[in-house]
């Protein structure tokens, strides 16, 4: 499946620090790559409707990490999914009267558009579960050779009591897990399984709904396994970091983490799970459930800059919950427009404050994302490039709008750039 277009990145001076992020599975903060190549894996899509705001920050979160393992000089593989066969597309498809693949391929370019609005860096490789159904059948053959699938009704189960592991990375207990279970696409209650926790892991071929021929027989393949099967395909059997939302650490990241340690081996799949939290709408998760969505398309058509956009995400901490709200759109136009202002006033003759100011984004960033504290250091800046008799307030001659930035402007416009991704 094809990525959307690359985003051109400038090269800033130095090298930035080691970034650090929060690890859900051990509490902590822990340096996010092993070594000079730094591998990502984050769980994508579902196209059965437009990219809201929801998504557009937790993919926004794992770009400041690619910028970060970049300008720190590792070499990135990231691998992203598109879920672009499961329940709920094909639900949506059947209430729309509208062709399940049609649905998917129009939300998925819409995703497109959305991301390279918004110039999130792209995934090395975006993979869609149908292209990957090869993948998925041959780790859930794996899991099968080694005794860890039963049938029920000619569904295949994951014998979960396999993996003396399971649990580990959300660290809930057994009542907690089958909460959350039973809200998100889990079945505890089906009959014949052997422990409620049991996950699909390939769903029988039913009437009306798409279905591939495999070992199992006719059918398709469970959530947690594809992401299982794909993570492990491209970036082997241990890789750096799972990434998605909090609503993932459960049932989904446990899943095919346990999934990847029974079919390959103790201690596989990812080193550090990072995530990030849940948008809010007056108050409500933003969820397609609930009919609460700010689509990212919608405000682009409506006339704001992506870059108001992209700032106005960036205002909050990757892994925190928080509320999407027009002030805070309005305030990140506002303050687009002042640092714009501020890079096109700033002289050249300065350079130790945009030095200053790069090194400072750069620790911000280093320290788990702090997106927040990073605009922050820029805010000085600005405040100082605008004040009267300061860098470029009243006492400086302000330059032409038609010349580029320079000197002090310049290296602050790249390095917001280049770390931030937000066009000056």
């Amino acid at each position: 499946m094809d990525s959307w277009r690359g985003v051109s990145v400038p090269e800033l001076p130095g090298r930035g620090p080691e970034p650090l992020v929060f690890d859900t599975a051990s509490g902590q903060l822990a340096v996010a790559a092993a070594g000079p190549d730094a591998t990502l894996y984050a769980c994508g899509i579902t196209p059965y409707d437009a990219t809201h705001i929801g998504h557009a920050a937790t993919f926004m979160a794992w770009d400041l990490l690619v910028r970060a393992w970049r300008d720190a000089g590792r070499r990135v593989t990231y691998v992203q999914n598109v879920t672009d066969v499961d329940d709920p597309l094909l639900e949506r498809a059947a209430r729309d009267g509208e062709d399940w693949r049609e649905l998917a391929d129009r939300e998925i370019d819409r995703y497109r558009a959305d991301m390279e609005a918004l110039r999130v860096v792209p995934p090395t490789r975006l993979v869609g579960a149908v292209e990957a159904l090869g993948i998925i059948e041959r780790f859930a053959g794996r899991l099968a050779e080694r005794g860890a699938l039963y049938d029920v009704d000619g569904d295949e189960y994951f014998v979960r009591a396999c993996d003396e592991a399971f649990g580990s990375v959300s660290g809930l207990d057994r009542d907690e897990m089958l909460v959350l279970f039973a809200e998100r696409g889990g079945d505890p209650d089906r009959p014949g399984k052997k422990d409620p926790l049991d996950a699909l892991v390939w769903l029988a071929a039913r009437p009306h709904e798409p279905a591939w021929a495999s070992r199992f027989g006719q059918g398709r393949p469970g959530w947690h396994v594809e992401c299982a099967a794909i993570s492990t395909e491209y970036l082997g059997t241990t890789f750096d970091i799972q990434a998605g939302g909090t609503d993932l650490i459960f049932p989904h990241h446990e899943m095919s983490a346990s999934h990847a340690r029974v079919a390959l081996e103790p201690g596989a799949f990812a080193r550090h799970y990072v995530h990030a939290g849940m948008v809010r709408l007056d108050g409500e998760k933003m969820s397609k459930s609930l009919g609460n969505l700010v689509f990212v398309s919608r405000l682009l058509a409506d006339g704001h800059d992506p870059m108001a956009v992209r700032l106005a995400i960036l205002a909050h901490r990757y892994r925190h919950d928080w509320d999407w709200t027009a002030a805070g759109l309005a305030a990140a136009e506002d303050r687009l427009a002042r640092w714009r202002e501020a890079v096109r006033v700033a002289p050249a003759g300065s350079p130790a404050a945009a030095e200053a100011v790069l090194a400072a984004v750069r620790e911000r960033l280093a320290d788990d994302l702090d997106a927040p504290g990073a605009l922050a250091v820029v805010d000085g800046w600005a405040d100082e490039a605008l004040a009267p008799g300061g860098a470029g307030g009243a006492g400086a001659p302000a330059a032409p709008r038609a010349e580029p930035a320079s000197g002090a402007g310049e290296l602050v416009r790249d390095t917001v750039d280049a770390l931030l991704g937000v066009v000056l």
